[in-house]
């Protein structure tokens, strides 16, 4: 990778590739990655792995002043071609080109609330100790995790996310959603006394 001027992340099954240019380099870029990912085959040919390019995503990460300054819509991978993508998922967070995090909120909120609307339906022959370690299970593990991301987010994307904690507050405590939620996220220790 080095020889590419490239920066390389490896997980257990996940390799990912990283490179900053300037506008005025892109074409001198896609050749490098070409070359790159033609190199790393070629290793994972070696050592009995197989690159798949169907399974590739390529993501461009820019500035909204540089949106219309890179006209790169495909990347060549081996024997095909990739479209550059809008939104890319990297260990189960979704990044968008702009960093704003509302695909990955949007999909938090998404399975959360399909997970609520599950147990809905069997909170009402459940202790509220059982409803806490279901609730814990499918919906505050989503919320916490990678939550280090949401740091900066806008306003609105909390607020979303803070509405999916309420319903599960809601649901876990029987309480009226009329009520203020506060004192119920107090109860459950949800929030600082």
């Amino acid at each position: 990778m080095a020889a590419h001027s490239l920066t390389l992340h490896q997980y257990a099954d996940n390799c990912q590739i990283y490179i900053t240019t300037s506008v005025s380099d892109t074409s001198a870029f896609v050749s490098r990655f070409a070359h790159c990912i033609d190199n790393v085959a070629v290793w994972m040919s070696a050592s009995r792995l197989q690159l798949n390019p169907t399974k590739t995503e390529v993501l461009r990460l820019r500035s909204n002043y540089q949106v219309d300054r890179i006209a790169i819509q495909h990347m060549p991978v081996l024997s095909i071609s990739v479209k550059v993508a809008n939104t890319a998922r990297d260990l189960g967070v979704y990044i968008n080109r702009s960093l704003t995090m509302s695909e990955h909120v949007a999909a938090i909120c998404r399975a959360a609330y399909f997970q609520l609307s599950q147990l809905c339906l069997i909170t009402h022959s459940l202790t509220v100790d059982a409803a806490k370690l279901l609730v814990q299970a499918f919906i505050t593990c989503r919320l916490d995790y990678c939550n280090s991301l949401f740091n900066g987010i806008m306003d609105s994307f909390c607020r979303h996310l803070q509405s999916v904690q309420n319903v599960a507050a809601w649901l876990i405590t029987g309480t009226n959603r009329c009520n203020h939620i506060t004192p119920v996220l107090r109860e459950l220790h949800w929030l600082p006394v």
